[in-house]
Order: C-alpha cells, then structure tokens, then sequence
C-alpha cells in the first residue's frame, strides 16, 4: 500500500495532458475524492454535483487504463473527514508518503488551503501548475494591477497578438478587433424555426445522484438520473465538433439574443462547452484551434464575426477575468460599491414569478443548471443589480446554480459585470436596463403579465421604474461616470413629481420583491 508520492486532483483539474501523467510510474498514486467540504461549501444544483463526481469518475477510470495508480474515494469513503486537509493527513499516513502534490487550484479559499498543508504534515509539499491557461500564472502581474480597472480590449488584443489568432501580420484578420456590434440580433419568426437542436448526452448519473442524498447534501434545481453534458475527453471533443458544424455559424450573429418560442430555448447556438472546458477535460487552445479550422473549411457558412465572436469569449474573456480575480483576491469577495443589501426573492429559488423574463430565465437555469451570458447578466443580474441585493447572496445563487461556476470565473461576472460592486475594475458603468432591453433582445414580453411600456402602475413592468429608482438611488455615485452622463441627465431633468411618483412605486416594488 506504500506510495512514496501521492498527488491530489481536484474536481476541476481533469486534464489527461497533464505533465503528471507522461510517465507511469508505481511510486505515485492519485488522490479523485467525492468531498463533503466541496459538495457543502454552497448549495449546488444537483446536476452539477451528479456532472462533476460523474466526470472524476471518469477520469479515475482513464488514468487506471493508463496504468496509473488512483486511489478514487465516494463520499461514503471520505465522510469520516473533517474537511480537505484531514483527508490529506489521513492518506500521507496509510501510504507512508514521502512527498505531497497538488496543483494550484483555481480558488482563492481551496489555494489557501492547500499552502496551509504545510502544518499539518511533516513532508515535502509541492504545487505544480494546471497546465491549462494560455497566460502563465506568473504572468498576471504584467497584465493586472490591483482594485484598478483594466480594459478588456487591450487585454484582448494582446493575446490575440501573442498567439498569432486571427491575425495578418500585427494587424487584425478583416481590419477590425471585434465585431461585436454585428454580434447584436434578436429572433425574428423564422430564424426561430432553424435553430439547431442541441446535442445532450445521457450519462446515467444515478449511482452518485442516490449517494448525495443518502449524505443528505442540500442542493437545489430538477434533479435527473442522467447527465446531459459531457464527462469525458471523448464526449467534450464530439459536443465541440458539433457546435462547429451546427451552431457557430450563426453563433455571433445571435450570441445576445433570447427566445420562449424554440424548445431549443435553453440552448440556441450556445456551445454549453464551458464546464467540460472549466473542469480542464478540453483545453481552451484546442477548442480554439478546432473552432478555427472550422472556420478555415467552411467554405464562407461561418464568417469571420461569428469565429471572431467564439475567440473572444475563449482567449479574451475567459483569460481576462481569470486574471482580474486573482489579483483582486481576497478583497474582491467583499466588494459592495453601491451598498446593496436586500434579500434574494424567494423566487430565485423555485422560478415562479409573473415577470416573463425572470421566470424563463431561472426556471431555466433550474432544469437544466444553465443559462447562456445574456441571461445571465441582463434578465437574473440586471434585476438584482436594480433591486439592490446583496452581492453575496448572489454570489451564492450563481455560484450554486450553474454547472461551470467556479469561483475564479463566477465572482468577476458577478460582482463586477452584473452588480457593478466592485465600482467599475472590470465594466466601466453598471449594465443596468429597463424592461425595453429586454423587450429589444428577447420574445419575453410578449404575454407578461406586466406592460414593458408603461413605467408605473399594477401592470407596469416593474423593470421601468426600478431602473429609473436606481438611477436615484445612485445619483452621486453615478454622476461622475462619463458613461452615465445619458441616463442621469435625464434622471435630473425629470419633473419632481414624475420622479416621486417612479419612486414610490419603485419602493412598493422593492418592499414586495416575493410577489413580483
């Protein structure tokens, strides 16, 4: 049972490419633990706990075909442990190591833990790298400074220029960086009738969906026996050429835009390839690379700003808040710019409310633990951007709801993106809109119990005056923004009563957030 080397790896770190795993070699056994302290640290959805022990699974059973040694333990073999650090103790001493790795895991808390190890044994420690980001670790410091906001344009550019992606020389393939003003269309009728299918996957998830309940983990969303995303190598790479051949050729053109009418809804031309991504089955320069061959072949079906548009979220974005979350931890965790404090509504919870939007949006997100970035930052983080909730709490809804969210790529989104809490580090004005935003970029409206047009009243959409009540609210800490000088002139502008009526009803809102 001696194993001179033992190393761990976590839920996110299934990289087969790994430098770990060149050599096979008797002395090393692998660590793959289903751990309570992971399952409980927030409230997940279900599907993510049952996709995530699916895919380590998996990965366990690749590395043993390979030769490896894995020692993979269930829940039911890691329940007797405290947390992390009592499970690394427990297993130095039943192998007799003479040495402990990990690879430096993409949270703040889990890094913290796993540095502090150190005390807790008497042997080597050893963090190696993931092997998995495009910019060094190392790196970050040249790119990000701290609590200062960084243009992710530039960022953008840069890495564009580093990897020779998309480029003609040190110039931009088509003579522009981004085409994301083409990248803004809605749905019109038939557009609707051609969106594609998605592909899912039918992972029987039944064995790890009876071991959380037996645990009595507490989760939330739709529970399913099965797993519709991919866990493996083999899955992810199938998924990614599917999305190449059927969606990316109108990925941009529609990337923004939202729909009750498809039973496609959940999916449109969104490749739903970040949490084999996120968990490091695929690596970003391959998905890249495969994206642009595509591209190469299609003979003109995918044009340069629906590739231009998959790139960006990949090598811009992706890259660019992972660099802004580590060098803003741990202070970013407690960013509250615009002093938010309410409550998340109940509904956030079971995606019953009589607003068309939210409730398409979030009960999505419940059946499937999924919602494409739209969603996400204009129809859940617009509304509680204009409600006023709590950072945290929001925090812990997205981080628990999605089946990609990790903390480095939640929290920038979140705090930053949809709440603005960290007062402008990442966007440079909150993404703040009324009902017409979404009337514009979704078929929501239509049939809502609430009026997009009309600002106040019972039937009014509780969107209209609660942005313009934001505006108020704000009004000193959003005057000196240059990119808010539209919305607040109008606000200071509008005659005295019309802004005390908005208000009062705006505050009738937000003291009934539950019956919305």
């Amino acid at each position: 049972m001696q194993a001179k080397h033992l190393k761990l790896i976590l839920g996110d770190q299934l990289n087969a490419q790994h430098t770990w795993f060149r050599v096979v070699d008797d002395d090393v056994v692998f660590v793959i633990a289903e751990l309570h302290q992971e399952a409980n640290y927030t409230k997940h959805h279900i599907q993510k706990i049952t996709a995530f022990f699916s895919a380590m699974h998996e990965f366990a059973k690749t590395l043993e075909l390979q030769g490896h040694r894995v020692c993979y333990l269930t829940l039911d073999d890691t329940q007797a442990f405290e947390d992390l650090t009592a499970l690394i103790v427990g297993l130095v001493k039943k192998y007799d190591s003479e040495s402990f790795s990990y690879q430096r895991p993409d949270e703040y808390r889990l890094r913290e833990q796993l540095k502090n190890i150190t005390s807790h044994i008497n042997i080597p420690v050893y963090e190696a790298d993931t092997d998995h980001f495009l910019l060094p670790f190392d790196e970050l410091p040249n790119h990000f400074t701290k609590a200062t906001h960084v243009r992710m344009e530039n960022f953008y550019r840069s890495m564009r220029k580093r990897f020779n992606i998309l480029m003609e020389g040190d110039k931009p393939t088509g003579g522009a960086w981004n085409f994301d003003s083409n990248n803004r269309q809605s749905f019109n009728k038939s557009d609707i009738k051609v969106i594609p299918k998605p592909l899912v996957f039918n992972n029987d998830a039944s064995e790890y969906l009876a071991r959380i309940k037996q645990h009595g983990i507490k989760t939330m969303g739709k529970e399913s026996t099965e797993v519709a995303y991919p866990i493996n190598k083999e899955q992810s790479l199938t998924l990614l050429r599917y999305f190449c051949q059927h969606q990316l050729p109108n990925f941009g053109n529609f990337q923004d835009a939202m729909t009750m009418a498809s039973p496609y809804a959940w999916s449109l031309y969104h490749s739903r390839l970040s949490f084999a991504i996120n968990c490091k089955i695929l690596n970003p320069q391959e998905v890249i690379q495969t994206a642009l061959l595509a591209y190469e072949e299609s003979e003109g079906k995918i044009t340069l700003p629906q590739i231009e548009g998959f790139i960006r979220q990949i090598l811009g974005w992706r890259e660019y808040v992972r660099g802004m979350y580590w060098i803003n931890m741990p202070e970013y965790a407690d960013q509250n710019f615009l002093s938010a404090q309410r409550d998340l509504p109940d509904f956030f919870w079971h995606g019953k409310s009589n607003m068309q939007c939210l409730n398409s949006a979030i009960t999505q997100s419940l059946d499937h633990a999924y919602a494409h970035h739209i969603q996400r930052l204009m129809i859940t983080g617009n509304f509680a951007l204009l409600a006023g909730i709590s950072p945290k709490q929001v925090d812990e809804w997205y981080l628990g709801i999605y089946i990609d969210a990790i903390e480095w790529v939640e929290l920038p989104n979140t705090r930053s993106m949809a709440l603005f809490a960290d007062g402008g580090w990442i966007a440079t004005k909150p993404y703040a809109a009324s009902g017409n935003y979404v009337n514009k970029m979704s078929d929501y409206c239509k049939g809502c119990k609430y009026k997009v047009k009309e600002k106040i009243g019972e039937n009014a959409c509780p969107l209209n005056s609660l942005y313009w009540n934001f505006i108020g609210e704000n009004y000193d800490k959003l005057s000196s923004n240059h990119r808010m000088s539209f919305p607040v002139g109008n606000w200071r502008k509008m005659a005295e009563a019309q802004k005390i009526e908005i208000t009062e009803h705006a505050n009738y809102l937000l003291n009934n957030l539950d019956t919305l």
